[in-house]
């Protein structure tokens, strides 16, 4: 059964047409990997499904509920969260501070700079976030400001953030992007660890050694088509991704 569904749906940007008549079905519980080469649309695909973008045609649909012409916080609220490709974090708060503030968004409906004033009497929100704090690795920082951390610990932090607001789905833009290859596998291990709970994923990534660890489906953008969806399996293999992504070497 289909969570996501994208039809039809293009986006032009002047005489620049960054999506051409995409379509893409992402089923509840999986890991849906998007793969293609830099300027194939990838992220800003991933736009319209937050509504940072609106598409110039076509729909995107999830859990039955149209996403086009709603704010992204409504979105967010229906159950979407998104890890950015630049780790989008307060880096003068701490790093429970930061988890708190979604938490607040994601109970309340609105997102404050100022939740955090809150946290010492919101027991209930603090105990939360320091259990994603933890599920991520990260508990033993908690009282640590958020831009001290290294860039894989700061892509775990956004995670927690992501998490705390039980997402159903997760969209994720080059997760482990300028993460060391030990930072790169504790990352694969985190993501697994999510969508064994049941969490959907979308994930955006060029790392074919992440794709090929996670993805129970990848559908492989180039020039803003989507021109081949398939399992993993069939994927490495496929002449005509090897020639749009790779051209012409194997995966």
């Amino acid at each position: 059964m289909s969570i996501l569904s994208v039809a039809n749906v293009n986006k032009s940007f002047g005489g620049l047409k960054a999506l051409d008549e995409v379509n893409l079905e992402v089923e509840a519980g999986t890991v849906h990997a998007i793969i293609g080469p830099n300027g194939a649309g990838k992220s800003t695909l991933l736009n319209c499904f937050i509504g940072r973008l609106e598409p110039d045609t076509g729909t995107v649909t999830f859990d039955g509920q149209s996403l086009l012409g709603i704010q992204p916080h409504e979105i967010n609220q229906a159950g979407v969260s998104r890890v950015f490709q630049t780790p989008e974090i307060f880096g003068d708060l701490t790093l429970l501070e930061n988890v708190v503030i979604p938490a607040f968004a994601k109970r309340d409906g609105a997102f404050t700079i100022n939740a955090w004033y809150s946290v010492g009497s919101e027991s209930e929100l603090k105990a939360k976030a320091m259990s994603m704090l933890a599920d991520v690795g990260l508990a033993e920082k908690s009282g640590d400001l958020a831009g001290q951390l290294s860039r894989g610990d700061k892509r775990r932090l956004e995670l927690a953030m992501c998490l705390v607001q039980d997402p159903k789905l997760l969209l994720l833009d080059e997760p482990t992007a300028g993460m060391a290859r030990a930072d790169t596998n504790n990352t694969i291990d985190l993501m697994k660890t999510i969508a064994q709970s049941g969490v959907t994923m979308v994930v955006i990534e060029h790392d074919m050694h992440v794709v090929f660890s996670l993805a129970d489906k990848i559908s492989v953008l180039a020039q803003g088509t989507v021109i081949v969806e398939d399992l993993p399996e069939n994927i490495k293999g496929n002449p005509r991704v090897q020639e749009a992504y790779l051209g012409g070497a194997h995966l």
